[in-house]
């Protein structure tokens, strides 16, 4: 006997498979967004979702396999804030100061900002949350800095790294900052901080002088 599954029992079951994996990482969102990784246990997802361990353990190795994949489900909705915001902008300073602020909004919403930021970095560890953040925030970041720097010769690659890099920490601690400060007057004073902070670094750097050599006088 052919122990080959007719397509139509197949494909059903993959579909369940994906739908009990969509399930999981949706209520581990929940559940992670509001109690964080520490307070929440296995026992209360499985509750939450009426499955199985079995079928738990079917999809994520474990508990921090689950808590990447709602890592990564984040990040995705953070993109497409992103791609929101962006739409329609011409400009490319523009575009990435609206890409930013729009990151920066959703980002210091109470659950992404408890996922990405507050246990991401332990849960994962530094090498994984650094991988994670490169992988979604900060190459976009680089790259949408050297489309505005490349005009300016050779030295832009490494200087647009230099100037994401920088970027990037300040936007983190704006969004801890933001976390502690309420209402449209901390909302303004952080899009006014952010927006002198592009207008600082994505400037051309001076020119440099150059000093003219002295003439010698002719000799009779």
């Amino acid at each position: 006997m052919s122990n080959t599954l007719p397509p139509d029992r197949g494909n059903r079951r993959i579909e369940q498979g994906q739908q009990s994996r969509a399930r999981l990482v949706a209520e581990a969102r929940r559940l992670f967004e509001r109690d964080g990784y520490g307070k929440t246990s296995t026992e209360g997802l499985l509750a939450a979702t009426g499955l199985t361990r079995g079928a738990l353990y079917h999809h994520f190795r474990d508990k921090k396999d689950l808590f990447a994949a709602v890592c990564e489900d984040v990040h995705a909705e953070l993109a497409a804030a992103i791609e929101a915001a962006t739409t329609g902008i011409a400009d490319p300073a523009r575009q990435l100061i609206a890409g930013s602020l729009a990151w920066i909004d959703a980002v210091s919403q109470p659950g992404a900002r408890q996922v990405l930021l507050i246990d991401a970095p332990s849960v994962l560890g530094a090498a994984e949350w650094q991988a994670l953040d490169d992988r979604h925030g900060f190459q976009q970041l680089r790259e949408a800095v050297l489309h505005i720097l490349r005009p300016q010769g050779a030295a832009a690659t490494l200087r647009a790294e230099a100037l994401a890099a920088a970027l990037n920490g300040a936007m983190n601690a704006l969004v801890h900052w933001r976390a502690r400060h309420d209402g449209g007057a901390a909302q303004a004073a952080l899009r006014d901080v952010l927006n002198r902070v592009f207008d600082a670094l994505l400037a051309p750097p001076p020119a440099k002088a150059t000093m003219k050599r002295p003439t010698r006088p002719r000799q009779p």
